[in-house]
């Protein structure tokens, strides 16, 4: 049976991720001077304005307009012409302390309460209720699906033939979009490729489709995915010109699926930028993504959804789900039972086995919070100890 499946990407320079890297830039900031920051930062931007608020509480010292200035420079937003720079643009800053109700069940679980310190992973309880998403698969090396990871190496491909100069006539704003089809659930081809980008207006539109034909597609997707039907809709409208928060405004986690597993996998709805490990709807979700990924390493199945789901101010899951898609090679509610022996899901011990209360999140604000290698919930360290359920 034949079936397409579709995910997209988006440059550094889109609006909603101009506002997901300045809100993590903050963040990381904040951790670098106090480890133990809580940071609930939003960010809306739109024509040279930009909004900064939420909650952070910490020792630590950070000017926070400075630091999202320096996102936009790092991004390329430095000139005037596109309508949002960073030496024109009118930064305004509202940001409050945690709020005390949110801090009682944070600080001190309702497990610690009840049992008093007997066990200091119990210390910190869920910073909300909320339901998380892990997934993995064996379609790509980083056991990501095809289409995301595809879409994402064509628009970071987009950034860096911009960055270095190879098509100087390029503006930061940019979207990739690509259609697979597969065949008895395995990728057979590339059906459609898109792929928009802001440029100046020097450029004609014809030169402009066949140097990102060039320079980006044919650099980027695998070729034994690619035939004579495979379509390809670059800048289809012609002209882009206007974009960035100049064109469209942006604003904070508005790219969760981007974020993710582009559709193809749940999501429970919480974004991720500008928040610290305590909120669960971040550290959770790298949590199940760090589980599915060593299930699926390990052979315990080929494709792996976890969702785990929590109450605000309790440490413990309120519940685990697995869901193997009939590959497991035992029954999902076993390996679900495996994943609450082998793994502890409480939101302090998250934190202390993939390190979260590090400086480490500006790294992920653009081009996805996973199938990169460099992430502590990348990992497959624990094959070993899941294989001995085989």
């Amino acid at each position: 049976m034949k079936n397409f499946f579709t995910s997209e990407s988006v440059t550094e320079g889109h609006p909603d991720k101009v506002c997901d890297q300045v809100a993590d830039a903050i963040l990381d900031e904040y951790l670098k001077g106090d480890k133990n920051s809580r940071v609930a930062c939003e960010v809306t931007a739109s024509s040279n304005f930009m909004l900064i608020m939420g909650e952070i509480t910490s020792n630590a010292k950070v000017n926070v307009k400075e630091v999202a200035k320096k996102v936009l420079i790092n991004i390329g937003y430095n000139d005037k012409k596109l309508g949002f720079s960073a030496d024109k643009v009118k930064i305004i800053v509202k940001l409050n302390k945690q709020s005390s109700d949110i801090a009682l069940g944070v600080d001190n679980s309702i497990e610690a309460k009840e049992n008093g310190n007997e066990d200091r992973l119990n210390k910190i309880g869920a910073g909300d209720q909320g339901l998380m998403f892990g997934y993995a698969c064996k379609e790509t090396e980083e056991y990501m699906p095809l289409p995301i990871m595809l879409s994402h190496k064509m628009c970071a491909k987009l950034a860096e033939v911009r960055k270095s100069g190879k098509l100087k006539y390029l503006r930061p704003d940019g979207k990739g979009q690509v259609t697979v089809e597969y065949s008895n659930g395995k990728p057979k081809r590339i059906e459609a490729v898109v792929l928009s980008s802001q440029h100046d207006e020097n450029v004609s539109t014809e030169k402009l489709r066949a140097d990102l034909k060039k320079y980006v597609i044919d650099k980027v997707l695998p070729k034994q995915y690619l035939d004579e039907k495979t379509k390809y809709f670059i800048n289809p409208t012609g002209r882009f010109e206007i974009g960035g928060p100049a064109g469209d405004s942006g604003l904070t986690g508005r790219k969760i699926i981007v974020d993710t597993y582009g559709g193809k996998c749940p999501h429970g709805g919480g974004s991720f930028s500008g928040k610290d490990p305590t909120k669960v709807d971040r550290s959770a979700t790298y949590m199940a993504r760090y589980i599915a990924k060593n299930i699926v390493a390990s052979g315990l199945a080929n494709e792996c959804q976890i969702q785990v789901a929590y109450a605000i101010g309790v440490a413990k899951p309120v519940g685990v789900c697995v869901n193997t898609f009939g590959t497991g090679k035992l029954k999902d509610s076993e390996i679900a039972d495996i994943v609450v022996k082998e793994f502890d899901l409480r939101p302090l011990a998250i934190i202390e086995k993939l390190k979260l209360d590090r400086p480490v999140y500006s790294n992920t604000a653009s081009y996805g919070h996973f199938g990169k290698s460099n992430l502590e919930w990348e990992k497959t360290d624990r094959i070993n100890d899941l294989k001995k359920y085989l």
